[in-house]
């Protein structure tokens, strides 16, 4: 099973890094997805950038390809730690593409998927949080509520969720968690923010992940070079 899961690994980031949003953009508009509205690589953006036809290949691939990873490890029967590792590889994959320079999205939808196949009651249930806090346009914060929840559900409802090694599940949840922050606060500033303080920087990268709080300047923003003129 080592070889199994160490291909799986490797062919669970390639697959994550695959940038859906990024190929939608450049198919559709002729554009790099990375310039324009918020600069993610992801299906929000391309609702910024594009249209909701073309944004819904975009959820359904992103999401899809963390379901398949995980599927895949249970098919052959992996180790539920197994599988959590392989889900992370995915998220990684998405979050910093090795087809983008290590760039990429913000992994909201692969984790869903990940989290759907791992523990599917649990994940049915705090998947409420973020669609709730997207009809207040506040996605980001629901995220960031159901990702923080999940590692501390996944413990302490065990058993109400029938959640198998639920150790493995939890800790597989917390290093969820640890790469949504790591995503969120590690990212470079732009001109947009020269202006911004450290701490408000930092609180509206971790709940709102944007760097400024107003959010239709964020996704509305020129590309660089126009910035520029």
């Amino acid at each position: 099973m080592t070889i199994w899961f160490i291909l799986l690994i490797i062919g669970a980031y390639l697959l994550g890094s695959v940038p859906a949003a990024y190929l939608v953009a450049r198919w559709s508009r002729g554009i790099d997805i990375r310039k324009y509205g918020s600069g993610n690589v992801g299906a929000s953006n391309i609702l910024t950038v594009a249209s909701k036809r073309w944004a819904v290949p975009v959820i359904i691939f992103d999401v899809g390809k963390g379901m398949l990873a995980v599927y895949v490890a249970q098919l052959i029967g992996l180790e539920v730690y197994q599988q959590a590792m392989i889900g992370v590889a995915a998220i990684i994959g998405h979050n910093w593409s090795i087809f983008l320079g290590f760039n990429g999205g913000r992994g909201g939808l692969t984790l869903l998927g990940v989290a759907f196949i791992l523990v599917p009651k649990l994940t049915l249930v705090l998947a409420v949080i973020p669609f709730t806090c997207l009809l207040f346009k506040q996605m980001p914060v629901g995220v960031l509520c159901a990702v923080t929840l999940l590692p501390i559900f996944s413990w302490f409802l065990r058993q109400p969720f029938n959640i198998e090694e639920p150790l493995s599940i939890t800790i597989g949840s917390l290093a969820i968690l640890l790469i949504v922050l790591i995503k969120r606060l590690t990212a470079p500033r732009t001109l947009v923010t020269a202006s911004v303080s450290r701490g408000e920087l930092f609180v509206n990268r971790l709940l709102f992940d944007r760097d400024i709080r107003d959010r239709e300047a964020w996704i509305h923003r020129a590309p660089p070079e126009q910035r520029e003129k």
